[in-house]
C-alpha cells in the first residue's frame, strides 16, 4: 500500500467550496480501482490550510484515477480556489494499525 499526503493553501473565502468539492471527489474515488481510503484534514492553526491523506494499493492506481472524468472535473473546480500549488509526498505503508 502507498500513502500520499497532499497539502494545499486556500484563497480566503473559499473554504466551504473547497471542502464540498473535495468531499465529492473522495466519494467518486471510492469506486476507483486501487482506492483504499482517504482523510480530509483542516489546519488547526491555519484555517486556510488543508491536507488530503490518500491510501492506494499502488502509485499506478492513484495515477490512473487522475485520468477519470470525475477527478478532472473536481481538479478544475479546486484549482480555482487554491492559493498555491499543492505539495505532495509519498510514503510506503510499513504497518497498518487499526
Amino acid at each position: 500500500m502507498m500513502t500520499i499526503i497532499t497539502r494545499v493553501k486556500l484563497k480566503a473565502g473559499s473554504t466551504e467550496q473547497w471542502d464540498r468539492v473535495m468531499r465529492e471527489r473522495v466519494e467518486a474515488a471510492r469506486g476507483a480501482s486501487g482506492w483504499v481510503s482517504a482523510q480530509l484534514l483542516r489546519g488547526v492553526d491555519e484555517d486556510l490550510e488543508r491536507a488530503i491523506v490518500g491510501v492506494w494499493e499502488s502509485k499506478d492506481a492513484w495515477a490512473a484515477w487522475h485520468h477519470d472524468d470525475a477527478f478532472q472535473e473536481t481538479r478544475d473546480q479546486l484549482s480555482r480556489v487554491e492559493d498555491r500549488a499543492q505539495e505532495s509526498v509519498w510514503f510506503e505503508v510499513v504497518e497498518d494499525v487499526d
